[in-house]
């Protein structure tokens, strides 16, 4: 079957007019969603114009600044309340060996730790001094007890205080103790 001229012709023209009308529907289509770009550009330009920088910028360095705070004061009541808690924990086993050792501890005092580095590893040094009471075999056998069983504590210095014969006195020791813990990083 052969077409002729004519046929071929409205073939090519049907053709040309479907492409035109999708190309034309491909451009108003195109042009409608530039100008919805430009209305929203111009919406935020309008909305960027009407914010204070200088203001928004002002209150971010407030913000930030309250954070800055309020870290600084979680930091210092975290480590309080560390340290409480370590010289709770310490002051518990210091009573529990006393008992241990028929000694009575009168007086024990702790410095805020202190952070100090041995051999490369950064560490909490806990200051701890102590008053203690009791025979002077059991004065020996607590301190000995502190020096064996404390493994990550330090016995500073004793002063056992020894009373005269025939005085009526009880001996006792001053003794000053350093438990270290690792720092948390």
């Amino acid at each position: 079957m052969k077409l002729s001229r004519r046929s071929w012709f409205t073939i090519a023209l049907g053709f040309y007019i479907m492409v035109a009308a999708s190309l034309s529907f491909v451009y108003f289509q195109h042009v409608q969603e530039r100008e919805q770009l430009r209305d929203d550009l111009i919406t935020a330009r309008s909305r960027l114009s009407s914010v204070n920088i200088e203001s928004v910028t002002h209150r971010q360095n407030v913000f930030e600044e309250n954070l800055n705070q309020a870290y600084e004061q979680y930091e210092a009541d975290r480590e309080k309340f560390v340290q409480s808690i370590e010289s709770i924990t310490v002051s518990n086993l210091l009573y529990s060996m006393a008992r241990a050792n028929s000694v009575n501890i009168t007086e024990m005092r702790t410095v805020d730790a202190a952070s100090e580095e041995l051999e490369g590893v950064s560490c909490l040094a806990l200051n701890i001094d102590a008053e203690v009471k009791g025979y002077d075999a059991d004065l020996v056998a607590f301190i000995t007890q502190l020096n064996n069983d404390l493994t990550t504590a330090i016995v500073k210095s004793v002063n056992i205080d020894i009373p005269p014969p025939g005085n009526a006195g009880i001996p006792s020791a001053a003794i000053n103790l350093v438990i270290y813990t690792c720092e948390e990083r």
